[in-house]
């Protein structure tokens, strides 16, 4: 009953000043201001996709038209053979895209970074100019943009500093506290009354905020476990900041002490420490240049290109043993073209090792500021919010590791069926689109 005259109290102490009223009010604001940026980022994805999509399944429906009339390619390209395996799997036409989750509506997380569709080919790689990074995050922030987790993850904790800076020692100040353990048996009890009327409040406006985002995306048919562990997320977030300002308010003597240690703790958690631990795993582990990838790409496939047919034919039966029984492997003159064409396979290994190496390298990162969480908290939130919307670096890793299988697929196909000398009809084409 006690703690519920608190809660009456402190809302009536709340509702009459101004200060603490506007700093909700903006906090709403910027929270729904970063849902309609993360809901505007999904309805682009989305869009671009299904723009994507509809380009590709023209530009197959012509293939597929060239099959129906006997036709071997375009008028103005005499010169290309769609009944060819390498030039079927050309006009593939293949998409390998990173779906975006309606979560996202709560933390862009990396997506601004890295690609969310790529055109699979025998040539490609997941290091290609269509996946490198995008205007980032912290650039958007630059002009005007932010996310519904940067509002949570560094405005919550003002704004409660801003509800709670001047509970309990505005009694003392004031001669009160006497009066108050007459009243209540534990001034910490009170105190703690006080500061969880304020965490509630903080907390009901930050549950609007995530439903009101549900009208923006289509986060409880699709993403409803998403959201219940979001929700969670914020709830403990919300918890750990409140633990802390509550032991600076039960030691605290007056308000000024009160606002700079709070203010203190705040900037060593959002600030100082993951600065500090950027800076740490930057020196240890510095920017990859991809000097291996480049020359991958550029002097080591040069290298292929000059080899003799022998030598090209040799590594690939290494590569891929099952060509020792087609057509081309058994015959007595080795087919130049063939052999040509199948380049693509050896260039793929080599650039598969440099993006590997480039990878690990990144893991290796990650799992330094994965070991900082005990002390980094702020950066744990961050990262578990990203997991949760699917817009985590791991996710983005795992969909570049598509990409890779799905090149290694096309690689793998085009060998075979060029050594086998398949020729390709409405059928397989179709089969090289999956």
């Amino acid at each position: 009953m006690k703690n519920l005259n608190v809660f009456l109290f402190e809302w009536r102490h709340f509702v009459k000043n101004p200060f603490k009223i506007v700093a909700l009010i903006l906090f709403m604001l910027a929270g729904i201001y970063g849902l309609h940026n993360g809901a505007d980022l999904y309805h682009k994805q989305q869009a671009e996709i299904e723009r994507i999509s509809s380009e590709v399944n023209a530009d197959r429906q012509e293939i597929i038209n060239y099959y129906k009339e006997g036709v071997k390619g375009p008028e103005d390209r005499p010169w290309v053979d769609v009944t060819n395996p390498y030039w079927a799997l050309r006009y593939a036409y293949k998409y390998h895209f990173k779906l975006p989750s309606a979560a996202m509506v709560y933390s862009i997380g990396q997506t601004e970074q890295f690609g969310f569709y790529k055109q699979v080919t025998f040539g490609s790689s997941p290091l290609d100019a269509d996946m490198t990074k995008e205007i980032a995050n912290p650039e958007r922030l630059q002009i005007g943009t932010l996310d519904f987790s940067f509002v949570i993850l560094f405005l919550l904790p003002l704004v409660l500093i801003i509800l709670i800076y001047n509970v309990g020692s505005f009694e003392n100040e004031q001669g009160f506290l006497n009066l108050v353990l007459v009243q209540y048996a534990s001034i910490n009890k009170w105190l703690l009354s006080r500061v969880l009327f304020y965490m509630v409040l903080t907390f009901l406006c930050v549950i609007a905020l995530m439903i009101y985002g549900t009208f923006l995306t289509d986060v409880f048919t699709d993403e409803s476990q998403a959201f219940m562990q979001i929700t969670f997320l914020v709830f403990l977030y919300l918890v750990m900041w409140t633990v802390l300002f509550f032991f600076v308010l039960k030691s605290a003597k007056n308000i000024l002490s009160n606002t700079l240690s709070m203010v203190g703790i705040y900037l060593l958690f959002t600030f100082i420490i993951p600065a500090m631990v950027h800076q740490w795993v930057s020196i240890d582990k510095p920017a990859n240049l991809m000097t291996d990838f480049i020359d991958a790409t550029r002097d080591e496939r040069e290298k292929l290109y000059n080899e003799p047919e022998v030598t090209i034919h040799a590594k690939l039966v290494n590569l891929f043993p099952e060509i020792k029984n087609t057509k081309t492997a058994q015959d007595s003159i080795l087919n130049k073209r063939v052999v040509r064409r199948s380049i693509a396979a050896l260039g793929n290994q080599l650039t598969k090792k440099s993006v590997e190496s480039i990878a690990e390298e990144s893991q290796e990162k990650n799992r330094k500021i994965q070991n900082t969480y005990w002390f980094n908290p702020v950066v744990y939130f961050q990262n578990q919010l990203n997991q949760e919307t699917r817009t985590h670096y791991q996710n983005y890793q795992d969909y570049s590791n598509n990409i890779q299988s799905a090149i290694d697929e096309q690689v793998k196909e085009l060998v075979l069926d060029m050594y086998d000398t398949v020729k390709v009809d409405e059928k397989r084409y179709l089969n090289y689109t999956k």
